[in-house]
């Protein structure tokens, strides 16, 4: 089943050329069913890129989703043109009566900022307030996890002597967790972040859960309120070249960046990226989807609580 998108937003003709299904508002609404209502927070500089990367994943399911994409009143992206904001992109002040199935916060490039002197601090605090009444489940990925952490619990986090970048190696909780069905012991996903949380604090909070780490990356998915919240330090729905165009970006700019580790073949950034976590990327979201929204969430949107 495809996900229900906005007429003519560019990612539907990106993943068409992919063989990916995708289903624009007007032929969605000739089909009787009830779509999971998924909402996007979108703070990555470049948005469309990150649109494009999630619904390519949240399109990999049976299960019909209807998407919105969310903006914050308080910032005002210079990255994506205008008028694509202005079409595609509702403010929170008009969602907030809504209630959703599924959020999604992204990441934002803002690990070496404090919390408090992020210019839409206030607001996104606002909005993860709203979520815990308003949505069946989130899912706060890279800095929105690490911002989430501390909003909620109060974790901390830590700066890195050097920015975490590459594709890193990953474990499995030793026991039965819904959100990796499918996956095999170890997995890879991409890192790309310059803090980090540690587990000790986590393990300060019998509330937090957590599911996956790494032995160089560190805590990578931690969970809360029975998978109502999830939390990932790291980027599954990259695509292949995602850390490769970080990476030259860096370089041009002249800015001190070393090489994503475990990323190129044969570390060679001539011969490209070996993609590997691709697979369990899919996965993930299709788990997300059916075990923490789809199973989770009422009929009624209202009733969410």
């Amino acid at each position: 089943m495809p996900l229900k998108l906005p007429d003519k937003l560019p990612a539907i003709e990106i993943l068409k050329g992919e063989n990916i299904f995708v289903m624009d508002t007007s032929r969605a609404s000739h089909q009787d069913i009830r779509p999971l209502r998924i909402v996007i927070l979108n703070l990555m500089p470049i948005k469309i890129t990150t649109e494009t990367d999630l619904i390519r994943l949240l399109s990999n399911t049976p299960l019909q989703v209807e998407l919105k994409l969310m903006k914050l009143r308080s910032h005002t992206s210079k990255n994506t043109p205008v008028e694509h904001m202005r079409v595609f992109y509702e403010p929170f002040d008009k969602l907030r009566d809504e209630k959703f199935d599924g959020f999604i916060i992204t990441g934002a490039p803002l690990e070496q900022f404090e919390f408090e002197d992020v210019e839409y601090w206030h607001e996104l605090t606002e909005i993860m307030d709203w979520a815990r009444t308003h949505v069946t489940s989130t899912l706060f990925i890279c800095w929105a996890a690490l911002a989430a952490l501390n909003h909620y619990y109060g974790v901390p986090k830590y700066a890195l002597s050097e920015k975490m970048f590459g594709i890193f190696k990953h474990n499995t909780i030793n026991e039965p967790v819904p959100i990796f069905r499918g996956f095999d012991d170890e997995f890879y996903a991409p890192h790309s972040r310059h803090s980090e949380v540690h587990r000790d604090d986590i393990l300060k909070h019998p509330e937090l859960k957590i599911l996956s780490e790494s032995d160089e990356a560190g805590v990578f998915m931690v969970s809360a309120r029975n998978g109502r919240e999830i939390f990932i330090t790291g980027h599954m729905e990259y695509s292949p070249d995602t850390l490769d165009k970080e990476y030259k970006r860096d370089l041009e700019k002249g800015l001190p960046i070393a090489k994503p580790k475990h990323y190129y073949r044969n570390d060679d950034p001539a011969q490209g990226p070996l993609d590997r976590w691709r697979a369990h990327a899919n996965l993930f979201y299709a788990n997300w989807l059916n075990y923490y929204v789809y199973q989770e969430t009422p009929y009624n949107l209202q009733d969410i609580q």
